[in-house]
């Protein structure tokens, strides 16, 4: 039997303003007793952040690859909801979509007729790097300030890498484009605060931002917001699978927003080297890099935005998948080439 009113957050935030990290914070201090469920969308086909959060007692995660989950109809937010409801009957249901997806969508839908008792919209969250603020590629961004301007907290990121003036110029931005907004501070070095989780709790009051975002956008690009018929406890397909090629790889291609993403994932029997990974990883110019990778060490997981980057250990994975996402389209092939000799297949001829 479904629960009712199933608590919902939105967790959004541009590209690397680390949305993973949060979540991952929010699920190690889920109640044990509870059981979350967390949808994610991410910008490439390939599927890398379902691996990046890896496995907790009570959880269940579901990937929408491509980008689609904001998209105006809706449809691939219902269906990976209706799966996720019928699987794991959540008593909280985390929502991330893609660093470059239109949140005021997903808002409009989670608040529509046909949730009415299923799912209560709880506080939406923007995890920003305040440093950000700095460059005008971000702040002159649409999508940068809609995901700001319609949630009702707005959480500094990365706390731990910068001083107070990061800070001000944050809380001076969100006075001109989100007033209402809750600003709270958020390092994955630190607990998080009590205060941040009582407020997670809070009625939503970003659906009228939500609608003023899309009315927005809708008199920017002439788009509009359809919603075909279909039941909310239509769900499709609860999984995407990957089929190889006879070599045990597949890629997959992505474009959308102005920029370009491409995907590889790799058969289990791959094992990757290392110190080959880390030069490819300074050897490849992308704005981001994410990577799940079998090699003779370990899991390793590989999280770059620009020059910034990140290394971990995971536990297990079922296979090996890395994406670069660019300002332009790179030689996908001779990545793929570089990507190929810094690994080995145990059952290659």
């Amino acid at each position: 039997m479904l629960l009712a009113n199933i608590p919902v957050n939105v967790i959004t935030g541009f590209l690397g303003a680390g949305k993973t990290s949060f979540i991952k914070c929010l699920l190690a201090q889920k109640p044990k007793d509870e059981r979350w469920a967390v949808l994610v969308n991410e910008f490439g086909e390939i599927g890398l952040d379902g691996a990046l959060l890896g496995e907790a007692d009570g959880v269940v995660i579901r990937e929408v690859p491509g980008g689609c989950l904001c998209c105006a109809a809706g449809v691939p937010t219902r269906v990976a909801i209706a799966g996720l409801l019928k699987k794991a009957k959540p008593h909280r249901l985390l929502i991330e979509p893609t660093g470059l997806g239109h949140p005021a969508n997903i808002v409009q839908t989670l608040q529509s007729d046909e949730y009415r008792g299923v799912l209560a919209l709880k506080s939406s969250v923007c995890l920003v790097d305040p440093r950000n603020l700095a460059d005008s590629r971000y702040t002159t961004h649409e999508l940068f300030n809609q995901q700001m301007a319609m949630v009702d907290i707005v959480l500094a990121s990365k706390a731990d890498c910068y001083n107070e003036t990061p800070l001000q110029s944050l809380a001076g931005y969100l006075t001109a484009i989100n007033p209402d907004a809750t600003m709270m501070v958020f390092s994955r070095e630190q607990p998080l605060a009590g205060t941040l989780l009582e407020t997670l709790d809070s009625p939503s009051g970003a659906l009228l931002r939500a609608k003023n975002a899309q009315e927005n956008r809708q008199k920017s690009t002439g788009l509009t917001l359809s919603r075909p018929a279909a039941s909310v406890f239509d769900a499709g397909p609860d999984e995407n699978p990957i089929t190889f090629n006879p070599q045990g790889v597949v890629r997959k291609l992505h474009q959308g927003e102005g920029l370009y993403a491409c995907g590889w994932c790799f058969a289990a029997d791959w094992c990757f080297d290392f110190d080959a990974l880390m030069a490819l990883c300074d050897a490849i110019p992308s704005l981001r890099l994410k990577a799940v990778m079998i090699t003779a060490d370990g899991i390793l997981a590989i999280n770059r935005l620009e020059a910034e980057l990140s290394l971990s250990e995971l536990d297990d994975t079922l296979d090996s998948r890395i994406e670069f996402i660019s300002r332009e389209p790179l030689d996908w092939d001779a990545i793929e080439t570089q990507i190929l000799s810094a690994g080995k297949r145990h059952n290659a001829g």
